[in-house]
């Protein structure tokens, strides 16, 4: 019996797991979510953990009782990253349960305990200032380019206690938890892959479709690799999800009408066809794109008209039409200033702008807009992004049914059938997701298994 539970030492030594670095929580405001004090306490007994909960949970407020413990327990300051335009949000949110020391620096400088700043200002601050760092909407990291993204990863790296907040990741991009985890300090995004993915670069295994170009989650290692993640991040779509009730969140009706355009006559094979036909290659449907785009934001333009709305574009030449047919909407554009963006959308938020032009890559991450019941989208490729944008208006504490206008030509039916096949997949591999993340069980323990195990031949009993 000795060779048998040693074995099962040697065995559990071997197995990926989370280890508990934080404390106790002690302070619970009264005016939060029975689910949420949960979800702190879970996170804050971790210390370094991915908080991964849909739309309009609760993520802020759930920050905001982490940091507050944190400077309670250890004195020291808590920096929290945030999305252009939402930091103000925190301080709204934070006055709301009674937290008062905290504040928005744009400088470098802070005074209070618990410091918000933008991820674009990031490279103002010295990580040796705080003790603490929360990232919400840790997800825009992939918006980032390679050098703003690492350095955001090497700061968060530098600080003991770690918290990256985002709505749940895209359940057919497990890559992305490999980032979240090696920044948290815990497996390594390369060993992740060797150890739960197959590499396709020089197969012609068919089953990497299932995950990107070049890696697959090996069918084996499925179940261990979702019991992985669940010992360092809690990821909840409803309350239900662990436990808690769904009662007061359940969200209005969400309509979603389709609007299209008369498409153009692309040139196939030389030929100008007579009659505008569905685009097929990237190629056609870009082309299809550039030639209706002044229909499209006619469209656009008259669906909005004299609505508090959004419009969401996906190119330049777009907002530059959206602007002259609209012109009392404010444009969000790359060129403006950080400075300039944010007052924007401050604007827009505090009910001073009636419609807004942006793209959901700069502003489609973070943003409570539950004053707005309409927005109009130009669809593209990204079910992710469409999803994201939806839920700047449709989530806990909006009052009125959202009507989402879809406006593209007829040629551009292959964009909503990918997103389609898309959003099926996303919610299939949600169930496997939730099934195994919030097990009680961190991971297998085979000592509570029925089966008899066979011990290798070189260990004798």
């Amino acid at each position: 019996m000795n060779a048998i539970k040693n074995y099962y030492e040697f065995i559990d030594t071997k197995r990926h797991i989370a280890v508990d670095c934080g404390f106790d929580l002690s302070w619970r405001p009264e005016e939060v979510f029975d689910f949420q004090l949960c979800i702190a306490e879970r996170g804050l007994k971790r210390g370094r953990v991915g908080i991964f909960l849909d739309t309009g949970l609760g993520k802020t407020r759930i920050a905001l009782i982490i940091a507050q413990n944190m400077i309670m327990r250890t004195n020291k300051k808590v920096l929290i990253l945030t999305p252009l335009a939402v930091a103000y949000q925190f301080i709204k949110e934070a006055q709301k349960i009674g937290i008062d020391d905290i504040e928005h620096s744009r400088d470098g400088k802070h005074s209070k305990k618990i410091v918000l700043c933008n991820y674009e200002r990031l490279h103002y601050m010295n990580s040796g200032d705080f003790d603490c760092i929360i990232c919400d909407e840790s997800s825009i990291l992939k918006n980032f380019n390679g050098q703003i993204k690492w350095h955001i990863i090497e700061f968060v790296r530098k600080i003991k206690y770690r918290y990256l907040m985002s709505a749940t990741p895209a359940p057919n991009d497990y890559l992305e938890l490999g980032n979240s985890s090696e920044a948290l300090g815990y497996m390594g995004f390369m060993k992740m892959l060797n150890v739960y993915f197959h590499n396709t670069q020089n197969d012609n295994d068919s089953r990497s479709k299932n995950i990107g170009v070049k890696y697959y989650l090996k069918p084996h290692a499925e179940k261990s690799f979702f019991e992985w993640v669940g010992t360092w991040a809690i990821m909840i779509k409803k309350p239900s999800d662990i436990g808690f009730s769904d009662d007061k969140y359940i969200l209005p009706e969400l309509i979603e009408n389709m609007h299209f355009v008369e498409g153009a006559c692309i040139r196939r094979n030389g030929m100008t066809p007579l009659f505008a036909q569905e685009a097929q290659t990237m190629y056609e449907i870009r082309e299809e794109q550039k030639q209706t785009e002044n229909t499209r934001c006619e469209q656009a333009a008259e669906l909005a008209r004299n609505k508090v709305s959004v419009y969401w574009c996906n190119t330049n030449n777009e907002s530059y039409l959206l602007k002259n047919m609209d012109k009392d909407a404010k444009e969000i554009i790359g060129s403006q200033s950080i400075d300039e963006r944010e007052e924007i959308l401050k604007a827009f938020s505090d009910r001073k702008i009636d419609r807004i032009i942006t793209k959901s890559k700069m502003t489609g991450l973070g943003m409570n807009w539950q004053h707005c019941c309409h927005t109009v989208v130009f669809p593209n490729w990204s079910y992710e992004q469409y999803y994201q944008l939806v839920r700047r208006f449709w989530r806990f504490g909006q009052k009125e049914k959202v009507i989402v206008d879809r406006v593209l030509s007829e040629g551009q039916k292959r964009v909503l059938i990918a997103q389609k096949e898309k959003k099926q997949k996303a919610e299939r591999l949600y169930e496997n997701i939730l099934k195994n993340i919030n097990s009680d069980r961190k991971y297998i323990d085979a000592r509570k298994e029925n089966k008899r195990v066979e011990l290798p031949d070189f260990i004798g009993v």
